[in-house]
């Protein structure tokens, strides 16, 4: 069944702005079941964790759905869902978890296709301990990783490689197996950056080959925070420093102080959100998250392809980088002698956003070498309507043509 994008966007209060929305990858519009979930939950009765009360046993119940959810989200076990304030943060405490045994001699691997924060978190923890950081490179022509070295770049002294499972600024969606099972054959953890891929596609951290996912419910229609996902049994061998009260249980021994439970039904209701768009006859959550991701990827497909095809019409007036075989419905734009964020500036007089920057994807974008101190990103979301891609690309043929 098609996607009925006019009945999905009355869920979204916030689109009633006029506003067309392009800036997804950076974070995505709630609907408002998320938002009554984050209130309900909030003015209670709501008090610590505990089961002798009301009020202890909703927070009880608010962390245990929102394990469930994120489980059935990603394809994991709940007992190793672990929340973080952002994705930015668990890759900084797990860096910090995981390099206590690295030391000179071990090698950390990561790539020029990774946002920041897949990136600085292990350099820095390598330089910490003397451990040596090795590269994967990007192949700008074709906006993929260049994995021609892979046996070289990843050896017997690599203790993890860090990859994206899509580029939030290009799109592109690496081979992440294909990596993983090299690091595998050596012995090396996988922590994957999956922040911008579990927005436009269905995730299963098995199948992906990841020891390590992490990602940003506000990128899929929720709250601002982070979720990481691994196996039960290899967080149970990782012992973080920790106040000698708290638990030691996995995962909670990795959350630190009180949980916000209020955020945790915030992603609980955005799953279920997700699960409910176009899930066909499928009554497991899990399943209803496929058949359901499935519509939404038809329908981006649909509009990206039409996006392309515009602007492959206004000829050198607009470069497209995102030009992976396998990648998202993200696009990356420059336009030759003019500035993108004036492009940016233009297209926000008349209500569209597509935000222009390097997205902290310092590292793409400085091997794309650009003239331009920025690009455009746009970013479509399953509420993407017929009138916001009408008014984009209206936008983007009266800038290069002005």
């Amino acid at each position: 069944m098609s996607l009925d994008v006019a009945s999905l966007r009355t869920a979204f209060p916030s689109l009633a702005s006029g506003i067309a929305h392009f800036d997804g990858p950076g974070g995505t519009q709630t609907p408002l079941v998320v938002g009554q979930a984050i209130a309900q939950t909030l003015t209670g009765p709501l008090s610590n964790r505990g089961t002798l009360i009301a009020s202890e046993q909703h927070a009880e119940d608010a962390v245990a759905a929102f394990r469930r959810a994120a489980a059935d989200l990603l394809g994991a076990d709940p007992r190793g869902i672990v929340y973080g304030r952002s994705a930015t943060q668990l890759s900084y405490d797990f860096a910090k978890h995981l390099s206590r045994s690295w030391g000179p001699g071990d090698e950390v691997v990561v790539t020029r296709l990774d946002h920041d924060s897949n990136v600085r978190p292990w350099i820095q923890a390598a330089e910490r301990t003397g451990a040596t950081v090795r590269w994967i490179d990007l192949d700008v022509d074709t906006a993929e990783l260049d994995l021609s070295t892979l046996d070289e770049v990843i050896t017997e002294r690599t203790r993890l490689v860090a990859v994206t499972a899509a580029s939030n600024l290009l799109g592109t969606m690496p081979p992440v197996r294909t990596v993983a099972d090299r690091a595998h054959a050596v012995g090396a953890l996988v922590y994957v950056d999956g922040v911008h891929y579990t927005a436009h596609q269905v995730v299963d951290i098995a199948a992906l080959g990841a020891d390590f996912f992490a990602c940003s419910p506000y990128k899929f229609l929720g709250p601002h925070c982070g979720v990481l996902a691994a196996s039960p049994e290899l967080l149970e061998s990782i012992h973080p420093d920790k106040l000698l009260p708290s638990t030691n249980v996995v995962p909670e021994r990795f959350e630190f102080g009180t949980l916000p439970y209020e955020i945790m039904a915030g992603v609980t209701a955005a799953i279920d959100f997700l699960a409910a768009i176009d899930p066909g006859d499928a009554t497991i959550r899990r399943e209803r998250l496929i058949a359901s991701a499935a519509s939404v990827h038809e329908r981006e497909l649909a509009v990206r392809t039409r996006i392309e095809a515009e602007l492959a019409a206004l000829g050198d007036d607009v470069v497209v980088h995102s030009r992976a075989a396998n990648r998202t419905a993200t696009l990356f734009l420059t336009f030759p002698g003019r500035s993108s964020a004036a492009a940016c500036a233009m297209l926000a007089e008349r209500d569209v956003l597509a935000p222009s920057g390097s997205f902290y994807a310092i590292e793409p974008f400085t091997a794309l070498a650009l003239v331009d101190d920025a690009g455009l990103r746009v970013g479509l979301a399953p509420y993407t309507s017929d009138d916001d891609v009408e008014r984009l690309l209206a936008g983007l043929r009266e800038f290069v043509t002005g």
